[in-house]
């Protein structure tokens, strides 16, 4: 018994066991403080046996889910309210930023229709009201953890992307609104 030992490189760490090819999966770049760390995104969407659809959260506000499921119905055409659904951040963590909105619609999605997410591809951003992507802090401090991880793609808000320097050997996909990002992620 060694008592505590330190883990190196978290985002490593959390992601080591992740799933390459499961739908309702994504890889959320966010920051705990301002250390930058990849966190696993994992949403499970079936249709429900009861009145009303169970709406469960682990690890994200339940409220924030509710919000961005109505976004997702109004904005994007998509019909929940005959499904549960699940989200749930892998490792135990709390998180508690905005920057998680994109992730949580892209693994929704990606349950839905039954379809993955590329492995090599992480993202984040914002999600409006209005169905509209906006942009979040320390984007480049972001991508860099990523690329260092061996990331290839980002979906990122348009307005960080407007400002980025290139990635080396990362393609940066900048988007304004919901429906335009998740045709670009879903394989």
């Amino acid at each position: 018994d060694a008592g505590l030992e330190e883990v190196a490189n978290p985002s490593a760490w959390f992601l080591a066991e992740r799933p390459q090819k499961a739908t309702g999966s994504v890889v959320v770049a966010s920051l705990e403080g301002t250390r930058p760390i990849l966190i696993e995104l994992q949403a499970l969407v079936s249709p429900t046996s009861f009145p009303m659809p169970r709406r469960t959260a682990n690890g994200v506000d339940g409220n924030r889910i509710a919000l961005l499921i109505a976004v997702m119905e109004k904005r994007m055409g998509l019909n929940l309210s005959g499904q549960d659904i699940y989200v749930n951040v892998v490792g135990g963590l709390q998180i508690e930023e905005p920057a998680l909105d994109l992730g949580i619609v892209a693994a929704v999605t990606s349950s839905l229709r039954n379809r993955p997410i590329a492995p090599t591809t992480v993202v984040f951003g914002e999600v409006g009201l209005g169905g509209e992507v906006r942009a979040v802090g320390q984007a480049e401090t972001r991508l860099r953890e990523a690329a260092k991880l061996g990331f290839r793609r980002c979906l990122l808000p348009e307005r960080n992307l407007e400002k980025m320097p290139p990635i080396e050997s990362m393609e940066l996909i900048g988007v304004a609104e919901v429906g335009q990002a998740l045709d670009a992620v879903l394989t």
